[in-house]
């Protein structure tokens, strides 16, 4: 609502919050009014306060009458302002209102105003059932209850029926009851939450609120129980006064010592009683009832229970007697874990089995407590019947039967929902829902019971209310409930009531010269208003051109001139009536002409569509393009369409780069207020074949395949040929096929496709080409295979050689599996000596094998051989490659290489040299030296391989002044020969170890003159015969190197920069220990040294 005020104006707003209730602003328009604001919402207190506000502020006003509804107002006020503030002070509705006064100000209110946004109460929270521990710190018990409603709901709660007084103990919080000092005996019971405001009332499920507690045993002493050896024995618990469950455990002697369950013994957590079926001496002893509440965890102690045996001999043996066992009839809801127990007495101790008479024990069930508890997690329906335990020794034995119910709370299958009704209208409501027993219903209105009545049915979950009243208005509730149970659901009836109103109005209609024109007639009212019409002051009577139909439309055929003017609907109910006036022109029609009406393109082409209109000048036209009969858009189609206006009549739509999916009926739409117009023109588009249709193999054989297909859409340019193609698992992707006949012309829809392999799995699809291009390809066929047949593909590259001695070695490339034609793929290898005449052949059934060995000791290395391989399969035998010859293997090595000779060469290095044995069969393909100092075992020497036929090798890394026995021989691929006899060296001694030390030098222009101490060597080392100066420049790699055998020498340094000077002695060991380093610096011909 946009309120432009003066300072003369009053605005007054009514604002239906409920039936009952009116709100009354008054907005005076002078700077020196008070703004008076009558807000009868509630009967709750209201407070005034006067605000005075900073210039320039804008004031944005929410007010907050129920969760969905805001009144919004913003206004911009002055320093001189006073503002009007009401607060309506309850714990959830906060209502702010702020006006100015000032006469230029605009106010800007968004009333939300809709009966739909007043309803009754629905339920966000329903109490759940509690247990309180009475020892508890938290002296106060809350049960929660949450409803949403406008207005807001106001609440109250129910025990056992009684209305709760909220004073003294019982107060509210918002809908949660809050209970201080609680106790069992007065607040002990089944709880309920009630909700309602003026659209009505609802009540929650109910909910058990419990309390936890644990009392004390009596303190009273216990008599002991004495029996014989082999007897069983009860030890009675009697627990104390107690709530909820509590659980049993006994302590033996003394805590925390605790009893352990087994086949002997056993603790009730039905009766708490410890049984023992058979007694023994270590069971003497004192035993206490230990009991837990599983609410609180709190634990208590009973007095001991002393047990002896008695003296006078032992308890003979005596059949089983069942002590406890579950109940004859067990109720259990489904989902829960159903808990059996049964012990018994006896002796020996007995066994005991269980089973479910007339069906099986569920997989899901557990034995517990060797047997004595059968346990079934998650229970179910069909877990119901019964159950039979059965003790047994070998005295006999005995059984316990007991039925197990299980039993379901209410489900909802459907459920009711709000209903608005026009009086007079009939209601019917249906819920249903599940539960085992069977649930029974009732029905609740605005909390109480509902009973039948004259219009009021119930029958099996159904509401019939005929004829429906403002009195039937409210909040009803269904309640689905069985002994174990109840559910509820609700929903809001609510009866219409109100006076005809007519939006927009008055309304302005366009007809067109010569055709038919509608005259609407909907008015919102409830009940149906009674309409009539007239134009000018006559009443309007139905004739052959102007007919009143059935929802209260006017219809006039064949517009003409003269049915240009004003006619009014009114409509009228009991609760008022209202007027609403159309006016109505009438126009010349519009006409469409769309060019041209019909054209063909090629694929890739431009069309231009032109559309040009004639209509009253008076009117504006709008313009709309169709493809199909569907709006085209512009932006999705990727450029290829363009719409330009050359006038205010005229449009073309411009199709570019057309596509074959472009073709179709396009549609030019104009449209005014009077008439719409639709000129349609066919375009053609020519294009590549479409896909061909389905293809399916006729026939199929060993290297051919019959193929059938429908031919496909040819794009208004004739089919010339087909393309036959398939692929295999062996083929890149689609490969196009040799046919019968060749080629396959555009009128045939059936062929032949050739020179396929056989037992190979196709595929097979067809392509189409026209004069324009060739076509999607068609979709696959079915996967077919081939017929078998013969192998006609034989090895590639049979070859052979090597092997061990007496050995012929063939090999080949194997067959693909694409050729191979069928099962039972194998290879034939035959071969014969040269100069023989009969074939050998032999088997290879692996279809993968590459080699074949065949050993004969009877024939020499290198023996030549004519070689071929065939192929087979289930079908017979192929054909052989051609022949090949192949040497039997030549074997290894049989003469051992001669004149072996080792020199020691220094402290860790040994060379050796060898001759090669003489040629024949066996040649070595290399040699290996194997070596050992004399002090050690064979089998710890080592061993090294030359690279080819080398006929010389360094052993390195050789211990110093050490004897080594060296052997030599030959190997090849087939193996190794002979050892050569032993050969024996020396390593030399080691090199010095003492570096040359006090190294003097003097300069001599560019020369430097060095002189050190002569190196002596010790016993164990080699003598030194000579000297090694090594000269490097720093940054440079090569280094030069000078021999002495005097401890002196005299170096050259040519170049300016930085030199390093080291020396190491000589000996026939090796190289000794390195002196330090002495750097010199050359600059412009002078040389410094440090």
């Amino acid at each position: 609502m946009l309120l432009p005020l003066k300072s003369s104006d009053l605005v007054l707003v009514l604002l239906p919050l409920k039936s009952s209730d009116l709100v009354l602003v008054l907005l005076p328009l002078k700077s020196s009014d008070l703004v008076l604001v009558l807000l009868p919402l509630k009967s709750s207190d209201l407070v005034l306060v006067l605000l005075p506000l900073k210039s320039s502020d804008l004031v944005l006003v929410l007010l907050p009458l129920k969760s969905s509804d805001l009144v919004l107002v913003l206004l911009p006020l002055k320093s001189s302002d006073l503002v009007l503030v009401l607060l309506l002070l309850k714990s959830s509705d906060l209502l702010l209102v702020l006006l100015p006064l000032k006469s230029s100000d605009l106010v800007l209110v968004i009333l939300p105003l809709k009966s739909s946004d007043l309803f009754g109460p629905v339920f966000v929270q329903e109490p759940h059932d509690a247990v309180f521990a009475l020892d508890s710190e938290e002296k106060k018990v809350m049960m929660s209850c949450e409803a949403r409603g406008n207005p807001v709901p106001v609440y109250s709660w129910f025990i056992n029926g009684t209305v709760v007084e909220t004073e003294n103990r019982y107060s509210l919080i918002d809908g949660n009851l809050i209970i201080t000092n609680a106790s069992e005996t007065a607040d002990y019971g089944r709880y309920q939450c009630k909700a309602e405001n003026s659209y009505g009332t609802v009540l929650s499920r109910d909910a058990l609120l419990q309390f936890a507690y644990l009392g004390s045993f009596s303190g009273r002493t216990r008599g002991g129980v004495s029996v014989r050896e082999g007897q069983g024995v009860v030890l009675m618990c009697t627990p104390p006064p107690h709530s909820p469950e509590i659980m049993y455990s006994w302590v033996f002697n003394e805590f925390p010592s605790f009893v352990a369950e087994d086949s002997r013994r056993f603790i009730s957590q039905l009766t708490g009683n410890l049984y023992v079926s058979k007694v023994q001496p270590s069971d003497v002893g004192s035993y206490i009832c230990l009991v837990k509440n599983t609410v609180t965890n709190a634990r208590v102690l009973s007095p001991p229970t002393p047990l002896t045996l008695r003296t006078d001999g032992l308890m003979g043996e005596y059949e089983p007697k069942i002590e406890v066992h579950f109940p004859l009839s067990v109720p259990a809801a489904r989902g829960v874990t159903v808990r059996l127990e049964c012990f018994a007495l006896g002796n020996p101790v007995p066994t005991i089995t269980w089973r479910k008479m007339n069906g099986n024990i569920p997989k899901k069930a557990r034995l517990r407590k060797s047997q004595a508890v059968l346990e079934i997690p998650n229970v179910q329906l069909e877990d119901s019947g019964t159950y039979e335990c059965k003790a047994e020794n070998p005295r006999g034995g005995t059984a316990f039967k007991g039925h197990i119910q299980v039993y379901t709370f209410p489900q909802w299958i459907s459920t009711i929902n709000d209903s608005q009704l026009d009086s007079g209208d009939q209601l019917h409501w249906e819920c249903k829902a599940t539960g085992k027993p069977r649930p029974t219903y009732r029905w609740l209105r605005n909390g109480e019971p509902l009973t039948p009545q004259s219009r009021v049915e119930m029958v099996n979950g159904e509401l019939i209310i005929q004829k429906v009243q403002q009195a039937d208005s409210g909040m009803y509730q269904c309640v689905a409930e069985n002994k174990y149970g109840a559910i509820y659901c609700s929903a809001e009836l609510k009866i219409l009531a109100s006076p005809p109103v007519f939006s927009p109005n008055p309304v302005r209609l366009i007809a067109t010269l010569g055709k038919d024109m509608l005259l609407g007639c909907r008015p919102r009212a409830s009940p149906k208003p009674r309409v009539t019409w007239r134009r000018g002051d006559r009443r309007i009577q139905p004739s052959r051109r102007i007919m009143l139909l059935r929802n209260n439309t006017l219809r006039i055929i064949n517009s003409t001139r003269s049915d240009e003017g004003n006619y009014v609907c009114r409509a009228e109910n009991q609760f008022g009536s209202a007027e609403m006036t159309a006016m109505l022109w009438v126009k010349e029609a519009m006409r469409v002409d769309l060019s041209p009406s019909s054209v063909e393109v090629t694929v890739g082409e431009s069309v231009v569509l032109s559309c040009r209109v004639s209509h009253d000048p008076s009117l504006d036209v709008a313009f709309q393009w169709l493809l199909n009969q569907q709006p085209l858009n512009f932006q999705q189609e990727g450029g290829h369409f363009e719409y330009t206006q050359t006038q205010s009549s005229t449009v073309d739509l411009m199709i570019r780069s057309i596509l074959l999916k472009h073709a179709g009926k396009y549609g030019c739409r104009a449209q005014t207020s009077a008439d719409t117009v639709l000129a349609e023109a066919e375009v053609l588009v020519r294009g590549p074949p479409g896909p061909p249709g389905v293809v399916i193999v006729e026939e199929i054989k060993d290297t051919t395949a019959t193929l059938s297909w429908s031919g496909g859409v040819d794009n208004h340019s004739p089919i010339s040929s087909y393309n036959l193609q398939a692929r295999s698992p062996f083929s890149l992707g689609w490969q196009t096929l040799r046919t019968d006949p060749e080629p396959v012309t555009g009128d045939m829809e059936s062929a032949m496709a050739v020179e396929l392999n056989p037992w190979v799995d196709y595929e097979f699809r067809v392509v189409a080409s026209n004069a324009i291009g060739t076509g999607d390809p068609s979709a696959p066929s079915r996967g077919v295979r081939t017929k078998e047949a013969v192998p006609s593909v034989v090895p590639a590259n049979v070859s052979g050689g090597n092997g061990r001695r007496h050995e012929l070695v063939i090999s080949w490339e194997p067959v693909s599996e694409e050729f191979q034609n069928g099962e039972g793929f194998g290879y034939i290898v035959a071969f014969r000596a040269n100069g023989t005449r009969g074939w050998k052949e032999k088997m290879v059934t692996s279809a993968d094998s590459t080699m074949y060995k065949y050993r004969d000791e009877t024939f020499p290395p290198l023996t030549p051989f004519e070689v071929k391989v065939g192929v087979y399969n289930n079908k017979g035998d192929g054909p052989f490659s051609g022949v090949v010859t192949v040497y039997s293997a030549e074997g290894e090595p049989r003469e051992a290489p001669s004149e072996v000779k080792a020199s020691s060469i220094s402290s860790s290095e040994i060379k050796v040299t060898w001759r090669p044995p003489n040629p024949g069969p066996g040649r070595p393909r290399g040699y290996e030296v194997s070596y050992r100092k004399d002090s050690e075992q064979e089998e710890s020497g080592n061993r090294k391989k030359t690279v080819g036929n080398e006929t010389s090798m360094v052993l390195t890394d050789l211990e110093g002044n050490s004897v080594y026995l060296i052997t030599v021989r030959g190997f090849n691929s087939i193996g190794q020969g002979p050892a050569s006899t032993t050969s024996t060296a020396k390593t030399k001694k080691d090199p010095p170890v003492q570096p040359p030390a006090n190294l003097v030098w003097i300069q001599e222009g560019t020369n430097v003159s060095l002189n050190w101490d002569p190196v002596k060597s010790k016993d164990n080392e080699s003598d030194v015969i000579g000297y090694k100066v090594l000269l490097s420049q720093e940054g440079r790699v090569h280094n030069q190197v000078m021999r002495t055998i005097t401890p002196s020498a005299v170096l050259s340094l040519p170049e300016g920069g930085t030199y390093i000077i080291e020396v190491r002695a000589l000996s026939e060991g090796g190289e000794g220990a390195i002196s330090s380093q002495v750097r010199v610096l050359t600059s412009s011909g002078k040389t410094r040294l440090w």
